[in-house]
């Protein structure tokens, strides 16, 4: 399982806890997008998870986007996946981002509200801030492996799945 979040915005550790947290202890792999803020947070990620693939975001501190790309891909069940904080243009700029990267599943953040947006070539997923939501919305996601792909799921800080969507690879 990987776990998915974004928009951490703290000064001191990674704000995870309850469920959150077992989630990134338990995973295979970590993927954060942007915002974390601070050091300490990403430390704290660290620690929290030998597994972190992150990217920085338009909150992070110098330190921060010192040690962290904008964008990243990796492969998951065959499924590529790109990931970055914010593009300009929205939906279709986050849509181009995936294409010109061959992604089937662009992860982003900067909106702290979980989404999941199909277009018809990739799929979006936002996974909301599990330590600043807007909306009343504070989540995560988690990326279940499949033999043909992979399962998104978008659930609440509790735990409890609010949205599962398939996603495979090509």
């Amino acid at each position: 399982m990987i776990a998915v979040l974004s928009d951490t915005h703290s000064e001191n550790g990674h704000a995870l806890d309850g469920p959150v947290l077992d989630a990134v202890e338990d995973a295979d792999r970590v993927v954060h997008a942007g915002d974390l803020t601070s050091e300490s947070a990403l430390d704290a990620f660290h620690d929290a998870s030998e597994q972190l693939l992150a990217v920085h975001g338009n909150a992070d501190d110098d330190a921060v986007t010192d040690r962290l790309p904008a964008a990243r891909t990796l492969d998951v069940a065959g499924v590529r996946v790109a990931v970055t904080h914010h593009r300009r243009g929205g939906t279709t700029g986050l849509s181009l981002f995936g294409r010109e990267r061959g992604a089937d599943l662009v992860v982003f953040g900067h909106t702290h509200r979980p989404a999941v947006v199909e277009t018809g070539d990739v799929t979006l997923l936002n996974p909301g801030s599990h330590a600043d939501p807007r909306g009343n919305e504070a989540g995560y996601a988690e990326l279940l492996p499949t033999d043909d792909g992979v399962t998104v799921q978008l659930r609440g800080i509790n735990g409890d799945v609010r949205r599962e969507v398939r996603v495979e690879g090509r």
